[in-house]
């Protein structure tokens, strides 16, 4: 496996120290070459604890955004700039032809996403969102029952991504989006569930601020996806004690349900998910099962890699693999975001 010269343009999104250090697990997938902090020209890491997180850059070249570009032999680029910049900067990464993973979610307005996604397709160049339930391999195994229709036909979801972390820093920085909590965490929910459900026929949005806070930020939220069978309701809130480990998501099908909490685990003990079979199938009995994924040591790792055999031309056909070209997933997720998290008015039309 021949690795894939990659930089990283920003360190200012939430997620941009663990997306290094994920990169830099896998030295024979990735040849880090350099990092360009953004610190100085964004207000919206301050809340991120450096102290923390300097140690995910350590010994990389420190780079201009021009210096970056000029890089001998640059393959790739992952995009950790503040959420709604995310969008401008993976297009100046399209105009010097480079592939990218871009964090999420993609801005706060439809058509710039659309057309940046559409442009990185009709140039076949590998285009990967920084969804972290992507490379879930309970998730992944529930998109593949789906499919295959061990649960039958799904008529309810729930899901969870709360937590009580964060400080008031962070509380400005939710403040920054209209949509709140609902348009940075529960983009991560809407990616999944679009993947198993598709396109919804309705999309209702309810953005609260918790007690105690002051209005207008939204972190108290709640966004309903109308199936014609299926009804989807999901949760983020960043006042919900115990929230953290208590994320969950809940599918029921006309042949069996399935539990996950929580929704992912690095601590060392294996990820599990429990599911029940009204009848039995090719792999499992009817009845209840406790599924064992073993223990995972990273959220981005499979996804990353994926990325890398793109890059390299390496992929065989998957319904992963082809989130990477195809554009019609990502615009949809992002129609999805917008509607749920009230950024938006949804359209039923396709």
């Amino acid at each position: 496996m021949r690795p894939v010269r990659i930089a990283q343009l920003g360190v200012s999104h939430e997620h941009a120290a663990g997306k290094m250090r994920s990169l830099r697990l896998r030295p024979d997938a990735f040849e880090v070459v350099g990092v360009v902090d953004d610190r100085a020209t964004t207000k919206a890491a301050n809340y991120i604890h450096w102290d923390k997180e300097e140690s995910a850059y350590e010994g990389l070249p420190r780079l201009t955004e021009e210096a970056m570009f000029a890089i001998p032999g640059l393959e790739a680029v992952a995009v950790e700039v503040p959420n709604l910049e995310l969008v401008s900067a993976a297009q100046r990464c399209l105009a010097h032809r480079l592939p990218i993973h871009v964090d999420k979610p993609g801005g706060d307005a439809l058509a710039p996403f659309v057309q940046l996604r559409r442009d990185y397709e009709a140039q076949r160049l590998p285009f990967q969102m920084g969804y972290m339930f992507r490379g879930n391999p309970a998730m992944r195994w529930i998109l593949d029952a789906a499919r295959r229709g061990w649960l039958g036909e799904i008529f309810e979801v729930q899901a969870s991504m709360s937590h009580n972390y964060g400080n008031e820093s962070y509380d400005d920085y939710i403040g920054n989006f209209h949509g709140g909590l609902m348009f940075n965490l529960g983009c991560h929910l809407v990616d999944f569930v679009v993947s198993l459900l598709g396109r919804p026929s309705d999309v209702f949005p309810f953005l609260k601020t918790a007690p105690g806070d002051r209005p207008g930020i939204h972190n108290n939220c709640v966004a309903i996806l109308d199936y014609p069978a299926a009804t989807v309701t999901l949760r983020a809130c960043s006042r919900e004690v115990g929230g953290l480990e208590r994320r969950r998501l809940k599918i029921c099908g006309t042949k069996g349900s399935v539990e996950l909490c929580p929704l992912e685990r690095y601590d060392g003990t294996p990820l599990q998910m429990s599911l029940v079979l009204r009848e039995g199938n090719e792999e499992r009995e009817a009845g209840a099962h406790t599924l064992d994924f073993g223990s995972v040591r990273d959220r981005y790792e499979d996804q990353l890699l994926e990325f890398a055999r793109s890059i390299r031309g390496e992929t065989a056909a998957s319904a992963s693999a082809d989130l990477l070209l195809d554009s019609r997933h990502d615009c949809l997720v992002q129609e999805v975001i917008l509607a749920a998290s009230g950024c938006a008015h949804w359209t039923n039309a396709k």
